[in-house]
C-alpha cells in the first residue's frame, strides 16, 4: 500500500474542494514530503489518476479577474470516500505495514469514530503479537543474535522494532481510551489544514509545474 493514496485522498476530503496546489500545502504542512512520498509530482500525479479513476471529481475553475491560468478543484466522490476509509482502515491494522503509510493513517483516525479507532489499534497490536511469537519458535538464540553471527542482528533489530511498535500502539489505546481528541460524531476534530492564503512556514518552496494546474 502507498501512503500517497490516503494521504491525498484525505487532504481533499478536510477541505471539502482544493485544488492541487493547497493539497500539497497542507501535507507539506504536516511534514508528509520529510517522511513519505508525498512530493509535489507524485501529488499531482495522484490527483489526476484518482480523477480518472472516479475517486475524485475534476472541476474546472475560471482563471481570476488577476489573470493566470485555470485551476482545476477537486472534490472527493462517494466511490472515493469508500476508498478512503478502506486504506484508513487498512492503515491502521497491518502490522507490517511502512511507517509512512501508518502515520498517514495516524493523520486521519480521527475521521473515524472512537470506539472503531480503539478496535483497529488493537487488532495491529495482535498482528505485532502473533508476528512476533510465530518468528520466536525458530528463533530463539540463548547467547543472543551474535551466536548466529551478525545476520542475527536482523532478526533482533525486527523483534526490538515489534516491540517498540506494540509498546507505542498500546499507549495511543490508552490515550484514546482516556478521552484524547474529537473523533467522528463528537464534535468538531481538530484539522490540520491551511486556511487559503494562510502562510505555510513548513513549505518546502520549491516551485513545481503543478502548482498552477
Amino acid at each position: 500500500m502507498s501512503a500517497i493514496r490516503l494521504l491525498v485522498l484525505g487532504a481533499v476530503r478536510q477541505h471539502g474542494r482544493a485544488h492541487g496546489y493547497q493539497v500539497r500545502n497542507d501535507l507539506e504542512y504536516w511534514g508528509a514530503h520529510e517522511w513519505s512520498n508525498a512530493k509535489p509530482g507524485s501529488i499531482y500525479h495522484a490527483l489526476k489518476q484518482m480523477a480518472k479513476q472516479g475517486l475524485l471529481h475534476a472541476h474546472e475553475i475560471a482563471p481570476s479577474t488577476a489573470g493566470g491560468p485555470p485551476r482545476t478543484e477537486y472534490e472527493i466522490t462517494e466511490k472515493g470516500t469508500e476508498e478512503f476509509f478502506r486504506l484508513l482502515r487498512e492503515a491502521l491494522t497491518s502490522y507490517d505495514q511502512k511507517t509512512d503509510v501508518l502515520s498517514a493513517g495516524i493523520g486521519f483516525i480521527v475521521c473515524l469514530k472512537r470506539e472503531e479507532a480503539v478496535a483497529l489499534l488493537k487488532e495491529r497490536v495482535r498482528g505485532l503479537e502473533e508476528w512476533r511469537t510465530s518468528v520466536t519458535e525458530y528463533y530463539t538464540p540463548a547467547d543472543g543474535p551474535e551466536s548466529i553471527g551478525h545476520i542475527g542482528e536482523i532478526m533482533n533489530m525486527w523483534l526490538h522494532s515489534s516491540d517498540a511498535g506494540a509498546e507505542w500502539t498500546r499507549g495511543l489505546i490508552e490515550r484514546i481510551e482516556g478521552g484524547a481528541y474529537t473523533f467522528a460524531g463528537e464534535g468538531e476534530p481538530f484539522v490540520g489544514v491551511l486556511a487559503e492564503g494562510e502562510e505555510n512556514p513548513y513549505a518546502t518552496g520549491e516551485p513545481h509545474e503543478g502548482d498552477h494546474g
